[in-house]
Formats: C-alpha cells, sequence, structure tokens
C-alpha cells in the first residue's frame, strides 16, 4: 500500500475536521453559511469564503448523511497528490493545490456572472437600486431542494416597499430576470474537486502512461488519455447541463478551471526545468 505523504495527510486531516464541525456545529448550516464559497453578489460572501469553500464538503447533514463526496475526494487526493508530493515537494505541491483551487472558483464564479449580467440586462430600465438588488436576490426562496417563484414575489414586495418602487414595474420578464438572478446568487461552492484535478492534471505530465480506471468502467487506460478524457467531458456538461458521472449540482467549470491551472503550472515548471524555476 502506498504511504501517504505528509501534506496530504495534513490536508487530508483538515478536510475530515471540517465536515465533522459542519456535523455538530451549528446544525449543519453555520459552517456553510461561514466558509462556502457564496456568489460575490450575495450578502452572504465574505472574501475568506474564497479559501475555505476547498475544505468543505456537502452532505455533511445528520437528517441526510452523505460520505460519497468527501470519501471520493479523499481517496483521489491521496491516490495522486501523494505521488506528485513525492516528486515535487510540499512546498510546490501545496502551490498547485491551493493554485487550483483558486483557478476553479475563478473559472466557476465568472461562469456564473456571465449568467448573472445576461439577466440583469432583463431589468436595466427598471433602474432598480443597487441595495435593493442586493437584497432581493440574497432572498432565500427555497422549498425543499427547489426554489419558488411565488415564494420570492412575496418576500421581495416588502423590499420593494422599503424603497418606494412601484410594483407595477415588474412584468413576467423582468420577474423572470430578478428570479434567474436569485437562482444564480444563491449558488455556493463547496469540495476540494478543483484542487484535486490541478493535481491530477500535474499526475498526468508526470506520469502520461500510468493506466488509470473508472470504478465502473474497468478498462486500464494511460493517464495521457483518461486525464484529458475527463476534464473534456466536465466541459461538456459545464455547457450542456447535462452531468455524465457525478450529481447535477456539480461545478464542472471548477473542474475544468482547475485541471486547467495545474496543467499551466506544471507546464511553465517543466518548460523552466534548467533554470531557478525548475519541477524534478
Amino acid at each position: 500500500m502506498m504511504r501517504i505523504s505528509d501534506t496530504v495527510k495534513h490536508l487530508i486531516i483538515i478536510n475530515v475536521l471540517m465536515f465533522i464541525g459542519t456535523l455538530f456545529i451549528g446544525k449543519g448550516i453555520l459552517f456553510y453559511d461561514l466558509f462556502a464559497m457564496h456568489f460575490p453578489a450575495n450578502e452572504a460572501f465574505q472574501p475568506w469564503q474564497i479559501i475555505t469553500h476547498m475544505f468543505m464538503h456537502g452532505g455533511a447533514d445528520l437528517n441526510n448523511l452523505s460520505l460519497m463526496h468527501i470519501l471520493f475526494n479523499m481517496f483521489a487526493l491521496w491516490m495522486f497528490g501523494t505521488p506528485v508530493e513525492q516528486v515535487l515537494g510540499s512546498k510546490r505541491f501545496l502551490f498547485i493545490y491551493i493554485s487550483a483551487g483558486l483557478g476553479a472558483v475563478a473559472l466557476q464564479v465568472g461562469y456564473y456572472y456571465f449568467d448573472y449580467y445576461s439577466a440583469l440586462s432583463g431589468i436595466a430600465d427598471l433602474n432598480m437600486n443597487s441595495d435593493m438588488i442586493s437584497k432581493i436576490i440574497s432572498i432565500d426562496a427555497s422549498e425543499g431542494q427547489y426554489i419558488k417563484g411565488e415564494i420570492l414575489s412575496r418576500q421581495m414586495m416588502p423590499i420593494l416597499a422599503e424603497y418606494n418602487f412601484n410594483t407595477n414595474l415588474i412584468n413576467d420578464e423582468a420577474f423572470k430576470s430578478l428570479f434567474d438572478m436569485n437562482v444564480i446568487a444563491r449558488n455556493t461552492m463547496v469540495g476540494a474537486s478543483g484542487c484535486i484535478m490541478g493535481i491530477l492534471a500535474a499526475f498526468g505530465m508526470m506520469n502520461p502512461n500510468a493506466e488509470l480506471m473508472l470504478i465502473f468502467l474497468p478498462i486500464p487506460i494511460k493517464a495521457k488519455y483518461f486525464i484529458p478524457g475527463i476534464i473534456l467531458l466536465d466541459l461538456i456538461s459545464g455547457i450542456t447541463g447535462q452531468s455524465f458521472f457525478s450529481p447535477s449540482n456539480t461545478a464542472h467549470f471548477a473542474h475544468v478551471g482547475g485541471a486547467l491551472t495545474g496543467f499551466l503550472i506544471m507546464w511553465y515548471w517543466k518548460k523552466t526545468q534548467f533554470n531557478k524555476n525548475r519541477w524534478n
């Protein structure tokens, strides 16, 4: 059995502690509110979430406990992170890990902002106050797993009244824009997947002929084909909204952003391997 490297071990411990904390402190809500990555236009956003969301995982709910997210990510971190750290050393490994997480959140949030501003154009003629918009998009209009238009409509009325806004100006098209903005702004990101995709890209560049297999497709495929294939599927899923092997709420562009960041760092280090930036 492959011995776990030090930095990988410490990262797994931090992730597990955060998962346990989410479970038992604040009824599974407090940690998500504080440490999950919220959309920057949402009132719940805090700057530290850009880092802390990398150590959070879904499924930390005593009423609906699921270990799949954290178990799969920690298994992948051990499997691919250990050999990468053994070659690069702890400092360079941690640099790729955190950088990939930042690349992941940058691409995913950038995608959210593209959709957000597209929806915002639908209410441009209403001249709504920015503070009023911020309060409306931060409304929790969820019921179970769904966001309900009637809940949003009811809860936004006191906000409109607070700003003396003429509710007759909000037609069906404008309300749809506000609803779409609310859905986007209520998105949160948790998980180490973006970081791990960066490590996976690094592993593939260091071991292009290593044979890998999917759990449900036990056919050995070389890393130089397997890893780009996984990234391509994530890209297709992000564009189409159709998930192939992961839950429908997966942040696919975060996976792509993490992998791309890991690839670019390794490419730069490999290209400059004969100077002070060398990686092997």
